[in-house]
């Protein structure tokens, strides 16, 4: 599992650069949304690829009937 970062880049002239790392699929949005608000106006949203990767569930046999194998 990786580190999740938020990096925050303030210019002179106002402008906040906001960079997501180790957040896997939507959630980052989630995770940014209220610190967003308090920023202000989003001018822009540049979406990584791990925006776009499925996140990995890891599935446990025994607890998770759908997956378990039956014995015939």
């Amino acid at each position: 599992m990786s580190m999740e970062t938020l990096e925050f880049i303030i210019y002179p002239d106002g402008r906040v650069q906001e960079k997501v790392t180790g957040i896997v699929g939507r959630s980052c949005a989630e995770v940014t949304a209220a610190i967003e608000e308090q920023l202000g106006r989003v001018m822009s949203v540049e979406k990584t690829s791990d925006y776009y990767a499925l996140e990995q569930k890891l599935s446990n046999p025994e607890t998770n009937p759908q997956t378990a194998w039956t014995d015939w």
